[in-house]
């Protein structure tokens, strides 16, 4: 048997430190890079390396497993061009991350003649004009950044939930690319709550992706099988009464993307007329089931919703 050396004992201990510096750096080094591209050459630059790389990673089993428990109906063929389609919109979404200034293009003035399209204007003009706070609730759909880029761009005040990378350095560029473009930015912890409670007490809307596994959640069928959803939404509601709305991203063909809002809803209560915790958050997670069967290619379908 070899023995290592003292040297070696201690490089082999540091790798992952300086795989993850290496990391980092490589990150920063692409964005730097996609930096000096215009946006639509970096969304299909990034969405066709994905498109063609994507199968090969251990995340595809994931998708492929998931789809076909969420479309049992459906043939190989078919789950295989989602997955492609799905693996494309996650590289556009990451070649356009450092472009999100500069793709919020609506003009109130001149509506739907640039890249944001909407049906929904006049809901979001309520929700700016009537100085209460409320609850946005979205989906890893689409372009799943602009609607937080939309709040902040009409003056709206708002809040947004969002985890933050475990690679330092990433979390840094992540951070420097959000802040000016975001509003309030809650990073997700322990007292992530008290804040989102604070932010919504500053009459701020407060935006959250809550399409994910959360091991805290309750639960919810989700595509027919149970899993756990984030109740921070349904949470809050029940604590201020105000108002609960969906967002949605769709992508569109030539660089477009389409901005579909839902609601008010008007959630579920229980005997004593407060908001029921677990059926409204059911109600959410029907509500973003049906965006997902809209646009299944566009949904993240490489993370572990039901476990």
């Amino acid at each position: 048997m070899l023995a290592h050396s003292p040297g070696v004992t201690v490089v082999f201990r540091h790798l992952p430190i300086y795989a993850d510096r290496l990391l980092g750096r490589l990150v920063k080094h692409s964005l730097a890079s996609l930096r000096r591209t215009d946006p639509d050459r970096a969304s299909d630059r990034c969405g066709a390396t994905a498109r063609r790389l994507g199968p090969l990673l251990p995340a595809h089993r994931i998708g492929r497993a998931n789809l076909r428990a969420a479309f049992p109906d459906k043939d190989a063929d078919w789950i295989a061009a989602t997955l492609r389609g799905a693996w494309e919109n996650l590289g556009r979404v990451a070649g356009e991350y450092v472009h999100l200034g500069s793709l919020w293009d609506y003009d109130v003035a001149n509506p739907n003649a640039g890249r944001i399209v909407t049906d929904d204007s006049q809901l979001f003009r309520d929700m700016h004009d009537d100085g209460k706070p409320a609850l946005c609730f979205a989906a890893h759909l689409g372009n799943w950044e602009l609607p937080a880029v939309m709040a902040a761009a009409h003056g709206m005040p708002s809040a947004v939930l969002y985890r933050m990378p475990n690679n330092k350095a990433i979390a840094r560029e992540i951070t420097r690319i959000r802040a000016p473009l975001m509003g309030h930015l809650i990073r997700s912890r322990a007292q992530a709550p008290l804040e989102m409670a604070a932010a919504l007490g500053r009459g701020e809307h407060l935006g959250m992706l809550v399409d994910q596994h959360f091991s805290r959640g309750v639960d919810v069928t989700f595509f027919g099988r149970r899993c756990k959803a984030n109740p921070s939404i349904a949470r809050l509601a029940r604590q201020f009464e105000c108002p609960v709305v969906g967002v949605r991203v769709i992508r569109l063909p030539g660089h477009r993307f389409r901005i579909a809002a839902e609601g008010p809803f008007d959630l579920p209560r229980d005997a004593s007329g407060r908001i029921d915790v677990q059926s409204s958050t059911q109600m959410i997670t029907s509500v973003i089931e049906r965006w997902v069967r809209d646009n299944p290619d566009q949904w993240l379908w490489f993370h572990r919703r039901w476990r």
